[in-house]
């Protein structure tokens, strides 16, 4: 079975690169979620959720009340997560924080991350500053290679 690809538009982007940006520059990691719904063979990205968090310069949790309004605004726009982004002062990795907390926890499940808290990355540098990662069979986070990201995916307009 092939793999959907996500598709989404440089306005998603740009809306994420700000929001994350912004909280960079107080030298905080953010965590975003892309909402989508499937369409055919591609899960197509509607809209940025920016749940209540709390931040550090190495960390991001969601409190559980966030959780639930995240929760309902998904069942109120028939949308679900497909991609978790974050960002991360240094490197773009998966640490073992990231994993514990992920909020998507199903096979193939996505997690884009950002390095030096995406305050470097562009609409233009996007594709080749995020590094993106698959969740296993075994519940690892696999790093997808670059080369790979294409298969993955797709920015429009």
């Amino acid at each position: 079975m092939t793999r959907p690809i996500i598709t989404v538009s440089e306005a998603i982007i740009l809306q994420s690169l700000h929001l994350l940006q912004h909280t960079g520059l107080e030298r905080k990691e953010m965590v975003l979620l892309w909402l989508a719904f499937q369409a055919k063979k591609d899960i197509i990205i509607k809209e940025v959720f920016c749940p209540r968090q709390t931040a550090a310069s190495d960390y991001f949790r969601i409190p559980r009340d966030s959780m639930e309004e995240l929760l309902a605004h998904l069942r109120n726009k028939s949308l679900m997560v497909a991609v978790q982004i974050h960002t991360h002062q240094f490197e773009a990795f998966h640490s073992n924080a990231d994993d514990r907390w992920a909020i998507m926890r199903h096979v193939g499940a996505l997690s884009f991350v950002l390095p030096n808290f995406a305050l470097q990355t562009s609409l233009d540098t996007f594709i080749s500053d995020v590094a993106i990662f698959e969740l296993s069979k075994k519940n690892r986070w696999i790093k997808i290679p670059q080369h790979k990201h294409n298969k993955y995916l797709r920015i429009c307009l």
